[in-house]
């Protein structure tokens, strides 16, 4: 359920109220990211407050995961330690409490450390116990959106074909393979890693699945996916076609809130339509 623009000063509100309630000083809070979240930095407690409608069932499933990741060492954003690991509900909002990292703004993420961290988080989902959807499930809510033209009305006919082509002609050469499957990450892309004083930590960790890892490779630009060790590079291109169809799907979801969506929406498709080599989704100008 996404938080509309027009309930974005009552989340802020219940974030700073809750925050206040559980002894964390708030002089100010500073919007850092909208989508179907709200992201504050809360000042000067240095905490981020993720606000979520009350309805978003993922808040309880991220706090699980993100606690358990910690416990293996996983290279992920913790969860603020000065307050209970938990959901908080506050006037219709479900919030939780993370650390707040600064940006390394003028330290460039290498490739190798990207590549090097993914590969230790993956080692770290594969310690842990926790129940996820496969990402086909993922896969066939993207066809769905797809699929209806009440639910996608911007999307033309031709390009509402191209995709449901896509879909069924990459999910049919995947499921031809044979290949290791464990807990991922789901949508580990720049914009769900910070870049720390201390390395590559991941962020959003609501979208997790269960497949192989070159599922997670696809969302990452090119010059990481080569780095990463062992990775089926046949496979992997499969993938990135498949990917770049779901994301296509999001961005014609009329509750999308990326600021770009049209543009990237554009280019996402003039992809697709020139076929391969398919571009990874780090070379799409509108998704940065």
């Amino acid at each position: 359920m996404q938080i509309l623009a027009s309930d974005v000063p009552r989340a802020i509100a219940a974030a700073v109220s809750m925050a206040s309630v559980l002894g964390l000083q708030v002089d100010s809070a500073i919007p850092v990211h909208v989508s179907n979240r709200l992201a504050l930095r809360l000042l000067p407690s240095e905490t981020l407050a993720r606000v979520a409608s009350s309805r978003h069932e993922a808040a309880a499933f991220e706090i699980e995961l993100a606690t358990q990741l910690a416990r293996a060492n996983s290279p992920v954003a913790g969860l603020d330690p000065r307050v209970a690991p938990r959901v908080y509900e506050r006037d219709g909002f479900a919030i939780t409490f993370w650390t707040y990292y600064e940006p390394q703004t003028g330290r460039v993420l290498a490739p190798a450390a990207y590549a090097d961290s993914l590969s230790r988080l993956h080692a770290g989902m594969r310690q842990i116990d926790v129940s996820t959807p496969h990402f086909t499930d993922r896969v066939r809510e993207a066809q769905e959106l797809v699929a209806s033209p009440s639910r996608t009305p911007q999307l033309s006919n031709t390009h509402r074909s191209l995709l449901l082509d896509t879909f069924s002609i990459s999910m049919r050469e995947i499921s031809g393979r044979s290949a290791r499957e464990q807990v991922l990450h789901g949508e580990p892309h720049p914009g769900n890693v910070l870049n720390t004083e201390d390395g590559p930590l991941f962020i959003d960790l609501e979208t997790c699945c269960r497949g192989p890892v070159e599922f997670d490779l696809a969302h990452v630009p090119e010059e990481v996916s080569r780095l990463y060790p062992n990775a089926d590079q046949s496979l992997l291109q499969g993938f990135r076609v498949l990917v770049l169809a779901m994301v296509t799907a999001w961005r014609f979801d009329p509750e999308d809130q990326l600021p770009s969506r049209s543009q990237a929406a554009r280019e996402l498709l003039a992809a697709l339509a020139a076929g391969p080599p398919y571009p990874a989704l780090g070379a799409i100008t509108g998704l940065k």
